[in-house]
């Protein structure tokens, strides 16, 4: 049923609650996953424009999505990454579409009102966009 998983990672606590879900469902429907962190500072939403050089932040987040991956890989999946640059919605869509993924997994944060307008929007049009299933797990403290 899904045999390519997008897994949105915030590069964040929020990815510990998601990963455990993602590894099980993984192992039972013999999934692939494509590990994914946009990269969305001034930098990386600059990157190809402005011909600048990686920063600190870009390498950090390649760092963690290649620990995360390797850790997976340990565990029996067969994991690759992305690390695309702009806006996180936009990019986990046309990552999704490109890769041919048939499910896109996140953490939500469970905000109210003001929350949502603020952080919500990576999410919201996430699910009003996406052509394959989203599913959202909510991120614990």
């Amino acid at each position: 049923m899904y045999h390519k998983i997008l897994v949105a990672l915030e590069n964040g606590r929020a990815d510990r609650s998601l990963l455990p879900h993602i590894q099980q469902l993984a192992t039972l429907m013999r999934s692939e996953l494509l590990l994914v962190h946009v990269a969305d500072g001034w930098v990386a939403r600059n990157f190809n424009t402005l011909k600048l050089a990686e920063s600190d932040e870009i390498r950090a987040d390649r760092d963690y999505l290649e620990t995360t991956a390797a850790g997976l890989r340990e565990a029996g999946l067969t994991v690759s990454v992305s690390l695309p640059m702009g806006d996180p919605a936009t990019e986990i869509l046309r990552t999704a579409a490109a890769e041919h993924c048939d499910l896109i997994a996140m953490t939500t944060h469970g905000h109210r009102f003001i929350g949502d307008l603020l952080f919500g929007s990576t999410i919201a049009m996430v699910r009003h966009k996406a052509t394959v299933p989203v599913l959202l797990v909510r991120a614990t403290a």
